[in-house]
């Protein structure tokens, strides 16, 4: 494989750049403090194409490979990890599902929507008593007629409040993986209604919130798939998932690294920059070095994607690794930082609070682990 962005590639890398440094990074500390999804830039991301990266022309997105779907998000996640999230977990969730096993008719109905930014897309798997352990899931769909009946509470929901489509995982069968099934449900269906809003710790202007479904009527034609299909369904989804959060964590590393080199450079003690201190150019060195590793993998398992080969391992070592790393490069920012580092008027903060999401979102680290072991393991 190639590790040179192509010119296409770079040509996202730098229109995304510049866009988010124009009208992301200055107002990201001012989201975040408030705590408010930033419904204003949602018309910029779908008129740029960021709201269908990976979905065809035909449908109305901008038909990008995974290598740049990756680089835009990993360059928003320099701005703001926030609306990175919003924009990763509405294409690689959502659209995403609905793009790789949605009929033909299901694809014209939505996916042009969700490409043009008409609505959001929100993806429903985790429940309050089932997160890694998915296939626990208790949400029910019961078979009436032509329609379905969906009952239940679905956790965690990015954009659950602000999405005008859901996906939503549900149980048709008995217990396990085999008994879940995919639905599309919209916006404003009688019995769907947003629950708690969460107050989070990072990523405060990504919108998460529990959504409760009470005897909604999802009719036969919006089941994605087969009865019992869900589940592995939302097993490949989560696969391509993990490479946006990977990138994520890449891009919001890159920003912590960044202003740990800027403020080692201008900040003074005992005579000197403090960038002329061993110990401070270690952090930077090791920081430096792990992002650049993780990025490869990134954009390996988006390589592999491209090829049409299977990535599994590789996104779960992807996503493991960049989570992983971007938590110690944002660290080690805040370190060097001092006390600055520990107030909001300095950016790492930020950094801080919001790279932690990366090693639990899309399958949290132990998870990936034991992706990567059964992997291997069935290899040798």
């Amino acid at each position: 494989m190639r590790f040179e962005l192509t010119e296409s590639q770079r040509l996202v890398y730098r229109a995304v750049e510049e866009f988010a440094a124009r009208q992301v990074r200055p107002r990201a500390a001012d989201w975040d403090r408030e705590g408010r999804f930033p419904h204003e830039v949602i018309p910029q991301l779908a008129e740029l194409g960021l709201l269908g990266l990976q979905v065809p022309e035909e449908y109305g997105g901008s038909g990008l490979d995974a290598v740049s779907a990756a680089v835009a998000v990993e360059r928003i996640a320099w701005a703001d990890g926030s609306l990175a999230l919003t924009v990763a977990s509405h294409n690689s969730l959502c659209t995403a599902h609905i793009l790789l096993f949605g009929r033909e008719e299901q694809k014209r109905r939505y996916l042009p929507r969700l490409a043009r930014g008409e609505a959001l897309g929100a993806w429903c798997l985790t429940e309050p008593h089932a997160g890694s352990d998915a296939a626990a899931l208790q949400t029910r769909a019961d078979r009436r007629g032509d329609r379905y009946v969906l009952n239940g509470t679905k956790a965690f929901v990015t954009q659950g409040s602000v999405a005008g489509v859901y996906v939503v995982l549900a149980r048709t069968g008995g217990e396990g993986p085999g008994g879940i099934t995919a639905f599309v449900v919209e916006r404003g269906a009688p019995g769907l209604r947003v629950g708690k809003k969460e107050e989070k710790l990072g990523l405060r202007a990504s919108d998460t919130a529990e959504v409760v479904f009470e005897d909604v009527e999802v009719p036969e034609e919006n089941r994605l798939g087969a009865e019992g299909e869900g589940y592995a369904q939302a097993m490949r989804v989560l696969e391509g998932g993990r490479i946006g959060i990977g990138a994520m964590a890449v891009g919001i590393g890159r920003a912590a690294l960044e202003a740990a080199v800027e403020y080692a450079k201008t900040r003074r003690a005992f005579g000197q920059p403090i960038a002329q201190f061993q110990a401070i150019q270690w952090m930077l060195a090791d920081s430096a070095v792990e992002l650049d590793a993780a990025w490869l993998l990134v954009l390996r398992a988006a390589w592999l994607v491209d090829q049409g080969l299977p990535f599994r391992k590789e996104a779960s070592m992807a996503k493991l690794y960049a989570s992983e790393a971007a938590h110690r490069a944002t660290d080690r920012a805040l370190q060097v930082h001092g006390g600055y580092g520990y107030i909001r008027e300095y950016a790492v903060e930020r950094y801080y609070r919001d790279v932690r999401l990366c090693e639990i979102g899309e399958g949290t680290s132990e998870i990936q682990r034991l992706i990567v072991a059964k992997a291997i393991l069935r290899a040798t």
